[in-house]
């Protein structure tokens, strides 16, 4: 992926940071940094799954509409980011839903993070697995784990991304 473009790029980015004075081979650990780090960012991203039928939020949900029912989750670079999640708290059912309204959180090791509804919608079934296996997220977050199904008016998915639209977001 990365091309002589890319790091002649790199090249300069570090020789604009650095002073007078700087050795040239600090600049070229300065150089050899960039590089590792734009490969470690690149090699994590472009092994991430991305379905194309889906579709998602820049908020890192994503959403697979069949006819009026839509089910949700949170994305492989959401849950990655997040680390081993240990607590899925989803709204119950019956409960209505505006779009971009909290409906729920994912706690990880570190962290707690909202869940954001990605259209409006009422919650008629949610992943009870979850509540016993909430590690179903991280290793499956298009499939077992997804978190809610909800009755949506199936017009109002048409402001999301694509799945090309969303990796450009993440910067893959």
């Amino acid at each position: 992926m990365v091309n002589l473009i890319t790091l002649r790029a790199a090249k300069k980015r570090v020789e604009k940071r650095s002073i007078a004075g700087v050795s040239n081979r600090q600049l070229h650990v300065k150089l050899f940094h960039s590089i590792k780090v734009y490969y470690f960012w690149a090699h994590k991203i472009n092994n991430m799954n991305f379905p194309a039928e889906l579709k998602y939020t820049k908020d890192h949900e994503w959403i697979k509409v069949e006819g009026n029912v839509a089910t949700i989750g949170i994305t492989e670079f959401a849950q990655r980011e997040l680390g081993d999640i240990v607590y899925v708290d989803i709204p119950s059912v019956g409960k209505t839903i505006n779009k971009d309204d909290v409906f729920g959180t994912v706690e990880a090791v570190k962290t707690v993070s909202d869940l954001f509804m990605p259209v409006t919608g009422t919650v008629d079934e949610t992943n009870l697995a979850l509540d016993s296996q909430p590690e179903l997220v991280n290793s499956d977050p298009y499939g077992a784990g997804w978190m809610v199904k909800v009755t949506i008016d199936a017009a109002d998915v048409d402001g999301l991304l694509s799945a090309d639209a969303y990796k450009a977001i993440i910067g893959e």
